[in-house]
């Protein structure tokens, strides 16, 4: 009895200690927000041409171009490996593009929200143990998944199936390839610089990540 009590005290302050936010994991997961806060608030702009095209194609497919908005929480979710890491980064970006002004005002942070949720589900089915590229993948369609939900009921609330369908299809996918593995390559190539040389998506960036 005592005995087994030892063997399992160490496992137990280990896990706590993995899953324990430092001031480091902070800034970078606010840095990693803010950049890509960037990229949300270039794309707000620059998705209408080709989002109209494809509406225009099939309605419901421009959900394909939301990827772009969903690689918060894939990135910050593999730096920091930790739960609410992709949560996090993924609400304070959609926050940034609110507060700068885009066209659907404070209801981007609710979609931030859905949309961290998703990617974060992911990566605690995995426990916060795999972050390789499958994880990654499943992570950016837990995302986009968590949006598409969130899009159809609050801007597409009388839409039919075919359109539900074809549209929450189509921003899954959208973000299996481009926050999945858009995110997971980014990721790859910031450990191959060393700046993530004090996470373990850097020490093991040479071989995987």
């Amino acid at each position: 009895m005592s005995a087994s009590v030892r063997t399992e005290t160490p496992v137990t302050h280990a896990t706590g200690r993995r899953f324990q936010w430092r001031v480091v994991d902070i800034v970078i997961a606010s840095v990693v927000a803010v950049a890509c806060a960037v990229i949300f608030i270039v794309w707000n702009t620059a998705y209408s041409i080709p989002g109209s095209a494809l509406g225009a194609l099939l309605p419901g497919l421009k959900g394909l171009l939301a990827g772009p908005w969903l690689i918060a929480g894939v990135i910050g979710g593999l730096i920091v490996r930790k739960p609410g890491a992709a949560l996090y980064t993924e609400v304070v970006a959609s926050t940034i593009s609110a507060l700068i002004g885009n066209e659907w005002g404070p209801l981007t942070i609710l979609s931030g929200v859905a949309q961290g949720i998703g990617a974060e589900v992911i990566l605690a089915v995995f426990l916060y143990k795999r972050f390789g590229l499958g994880a990654a993948i499943l992570a950016g369609a837990g995302a986009g998944l968590g949006g598409g939900i969130n899009d159809r009921l609050a801007w597409y609330p009388g839409a039919d199936l075919p359109f539900t369908v074809i549209y929450i299809s189509s921003v899954t996918l959208s973000g299996a390839v481009i926050a999945g593995l858009g995110g997971w390559a980014i990721v790859r190539g910031l450990a191959a610089t060393g700046a993530l040389n004090r996470f373990a998506a850097g020490r093991t960036g040479a071989k995987r990540v």
